[in-house]
């Protein structure tokens, strides 16, 4: 095994000691309140050693969250309910809620994924009563480009472009764009293909 990854199986090790304390302390992300709090706090430990803290975090309270994972500085998942498979990265300044990340996926600064589509019901004086989420799913080795939001689920090997607004389920291996997102072209493809609006020509 080369030295370098060595001494990267080394520094998870360390992380996950030094974060299991604080993990058990929210019972590893049952406590909800506890479980943002610290989340919010990891998000703020700036550079490589933050990286690792915010993964060994992960790793012990959400669904499932490999040690591989690299979530920069500032990005923090609001629910618990996530999963995120291996070599994921993600930027800056994240939002994740319920999502199911496939591996290798790529996600760029200041994207939110909130937890999908949510169905709110008020009640007789119109006053919010709940608010039922939709959880979300990324397949394996997409792309989302920066300030994108997305409430919807995407197909493994897409690409979704920057500041787009995806609100209905984008197919595997096509890049979209736009707001709302939609497919521009079928990935390998040269020439982009103008997304489909239903109007006749």
């Amino acid at each position: 095994m080369p030295l370098r990854r060595i001494i990267k199986k080394l520094v998870q090790y360390v992380s996950l000691v030094l974060v299991f304390p604080i993990a058990a302390v929210c019972a590893f992300g049952k406590i909800d309140a506890l479980y943002i709090s610290f989340a919010q706090l990891f998000a703020l430990f700036p550079g490589p050693v933050g990286a690792f803290l915010r993964s060994a975090f992960y790793k012990y309270t959400l669904r499932n969250c490999s040690m591989d994972t690299s979530i920069a500085f500032g990005s923090f998942f609001s629910s618990p309910h996530a999963s995120v498979g291996e070599n994921v990265s993600i930027g800056s300044f994240c939002v994740v809620g319920r999502a199911r990340i496939g591996p290798r996926t790529q996600i760029a600064s200041h994207v939110e994924i909130p937890s999908g589509r949510h169905q709110h019901s008020r009640n007789e004086q119109g006053r919010f009563r709940d608010c039922q989420y939709r959880e979300v799913e990324i397949g394996a080795d997409c792309w989302i480009g920066a300030a994108a939001v997305i409430m919807a689920d995407i197909g493994e090997g897409s690409t979704i472009g920057a500041g787009s607004v995806v609100i209905n389920c984008i197919p595997a291996q096509v890049v979209a764009a736009g707001v709302p997102a939609k497919p521009l072209r079928v990935k390998g493809c040269r020439d982009l293909e103008p997304a489909d609006t239903g109007e006749t020509r």
